[in-house]
This record gives C-alpha cells, sequence and structure tokens, in this order.
C-alpha cells in the first residue's frame, strides 16, 4: 500500500512541472484508517508547499493520520515555514517519505525534527523514481549549475538539414510537441549564433492544452553577430534574453542590443570562443536551474565535449536525404578513436509516431 500511495503522491507532484523552478516537485497524500482525506502538491514556487496543500484540502481531522509525501518535509523557515513542524503540530501519527531532501538546509533535519516528536518515520518508498523525477533540483541544489539536456533531431543517416540548409521539418508534430513540453518544464533553452542566423528562431514555449512558460532564452554569440531584428530580441515574453557574448563584440552593437531589453554576459575567451564553463556558472548563480540545449553541431560538440551535458534526448526520423555537406547533429573536430567515444547510459526509447526518441544520461567518469 505503501506504493500505491507513493505513486499517487507522484502524480501529483508532476503538475507542478514548469512551475517550481528552482524549487523541487514535491506532493503529498494523506492516508486514514485505508482512506485518502487531503492531498496536494507544490503549485507554484514561493507558494504553499505539498504538505500543506495537503493538510488544508483535508476533508477531515488529520489527527493520527499516515502522511505519504515525496520529498522529506521542510524544517526550516524560507519562503514559508517549515513543514515538518506543520505535521507536528497537526498530530500526524506516520510520515512515509520517498526521499531525504538534497538540499544541505534540511538533508535529514526534517526527519529528525519528526522523529523527535514520537513521529514514525520511513524513507526511500520508490525513491528511483522520485529522484528521476526531481533529477533538475538535486543536480542544482547540490552543485549550483544548471541541470543540462542536449536535445537533437536527425534523419535516418544522421543529418539535421539538406547540404542547402533546410530543416523545416526533420521530425513530425507529435515529436515536436514533447519538445515544447521539455520547454515548459526547463529554466533556459541555449542556442548558438549560427541557428540565429540561420532559423531565426522564438525559442517560446507552445502548448496547446496549457498555457506554456517560457525559457530564459540564451545566445552563445562570440562576436556579437545577432541581427538587432531577431525574434528573441523582439518577442513579447515575460522570460528574458541573454546574449553571451566575449570582447570580441563591438561595443556600440551591445549597447543596441541592450536597448532591445536583452541581458548581456560577457565571458573569457577560451579557445577563441565564449567560455561555456563561465557562462554555466553564471548562468547557475541567476537561479537558472535547468538548460535545454538545441545547437547547432558546433555548439552542441563544444558543450559535450567540455563535460557539461546531463542527459541527451535524441529524436531520429525515418527519412534519409544523404549529402556530404549535410551536417550531422554534433560537429568539431570530433573525437579522435573509438575508445574515447563520449557514452550514454540508463536508455529509454520511445516512440512519436513514427519518430524513434533515445534519452540517456551522460556516463560520468568514477
Amino acid at each position: 500500500m505503501d506504493s500505491k500511495y507513493m505513486k499517487r503522491a507522484i502524480e501529483l507532484a508532476l503538475k507542478g512541472k514548469g512551475y517550481t523552478s528552482p524549487n523541487p516537485l514535491v506532493g503529498a497524500v494523506i492516508v486514514k484508517e485505508g482512506r485518502i482525506i487531503g492531498q496536494g502538491y507544490h503549485e507554484h514556487y514561493g507558494k504553499a508547499h505539498a504538505e500543506v496543500n495537503a493538510v488544508n484540502n483535508a476533508c477531515e481531522d488529520v489527527t493520527g493520520a499516515t502522511m505519504y509525501v515525496t520529498l522529506e518535509p521542510c524544517s526550516h523557515f524560507g519562503k514559508t515555514p517549515p513543514c515538518a513542524q506543520l505535521l507536528i503540530d497537526k498530530k500526524i501519527k506516520k510520515v512515509i517519505i520517498g526521499m531525504m531532501d538534497p538540499n544541505p538546509i534540511v538533508a535529514g533535519r526534517g526527519i529528525k525534527l519528526l522523529r523527535e516528536n514520537r513521529i514514525e518515520v520511513t524513507v526511500g518508498v520508490l525513491e528511483e523514481e522520485v529522484k528521476k523525477m526531481n533529477e533538475i533540483f538535486i543536480k542544482y541544489i547540490s552543485k549550483k549549475l544548471p541541470f543540462c539536456i542536449l536535445k537533437t533531431a536527425m534523419t535516418l543517416d544522421g543529418k539535421i538539414a539538406t547540404s542547402t540548409g533546410d530543416s523545416k521539418w526533420i521530425t513530425n508534430e507529435k515529436s515536436r510537441e514533447y519538445v515544447h513540453e521539455i520547454r515548459h518544464q526547463v529554466s533556459g533553452i541555449m542556442v548558438g549564433i549560427g541557428t540565429v542566423l540561420a532559423d531565426n528562431p522564438s525559442l517560446t514555449t507552445r502548448l496547446e492544452d496549457k498555457e506554456g512558460v517560457d525559457p530564459v532564452r540564451i545566445i552563445v554569440d562570440t562576436k556579437g553577430r545577432i541581427p538587432l531584428e531577431s525574434k528573441v530580441l523582439n518577442i513579447n515574453s515575460k522570460s528574458k534574453t541573454i546574449i553571451a557574448t566575449t570582447e570580441k563584440a563591438d561595443k556600440n552593437k551591445l549597447k543596441l542590443i541592450k536597448e532591445k531589453k536583452a541581458e548581456i554576459i560577457i565571458t573569457p575567451l577560451k579557445n577563441n570562443q565564449v567560455d561555456l564553463g563561465y557562462l554555466i556558472q553564471k548562468l547557475g548563480e541567476m537561479k537558472i536551474d535547468s538548460i535545454l540545449i538545441e545547437g547547432g553541431s558546433t555548439l552542441n560538440y563544444s558543450i559535450l565535449n567540455e563535460g557539461y551535458v546531463d542527459k541527451v534526448i535524441s529524436f531520429i526520423a525515418p527519412k534519409i536525404i544523404g549529402g556530404e555537406n549535410a551536417k550531422t547533429p554534433v560537429g568539431g573536430v570530433g573525437i579522435e578513436y573509438i575508445k574515447n567515444a563520449i557514452e550514454l547510459e540508463s536508455f529509454e526509447v520511445k516512440m512519436f509516431e513514427q519518430d524513434i526518441m533515445i534519452e540517456g544520461y551522460l556516463r560520468k567518469e568514477e
């Protein structure tokens, strides 16, 4: 029964996708005498936590009940009061927790407080599912760096565009809808200047069933070549545009970009380009906890080669276009020997009509 109720708590938590960043996704279920009497989830950053919503939504007194919650209840004052104390005050008898909170401010203190007040606590129910759901939060809260997802889309013969540069569309509509769901869930979206010059994308979120949240648009542009009429500089969006550039950019051009309300990050030069390590560190300091990288082959290679990618999502369409000069998803100088290839693990394969999606995590060296 613990797994059953924790599954329900996970289902509730997932409703918060796209709205809680940089907080985690959390769901809570209150059970009394074999019945669910209250449930809730963390709906928006800065608003009530899952435990509070579950208690407030309860249809009867929660005294003596069991709470199932995906993440350890907090024990500190943040934007809201501590949830562990609420459970004590409401005389909850037992708390079943999916995973301990990796946030150093909490990290077992909530569990300790509950046990000190004679509340029975069990930790680790469906822990792997909860960890996967909160992979962005876990990386960000422990390392203060954004969780980076590299997304590619290619034909069966590994091309991202024809030799003339045409790429509309490699994948089908269902695949593209899924990508917009990911955009809704991440804090930032990153492309290189080559993508802006070739496609002039909006880099917004477009969903059919709900209003999507636009990610912060991050353009890697070493020389400040972005046209002032680009969509990303003229779009009506609640999220800002960031131009990551270097001393190679013309100062007058940067002034004009700022007048478009875009933010500019000037990084040191690394290999004569934007220093991606500096940029990612800076984005983490700005509370951007996750980035979807939808770059061209040059940016993709650079960010993979420097080890900043955590996860790869690759779409393969059943099309063949050929062409020696047609680009592939990852360019650059490439890896010299197969034994040194960048490897993925923990695969998941999905179908979006005829398209295949492969999702995996970069294998980190021990």
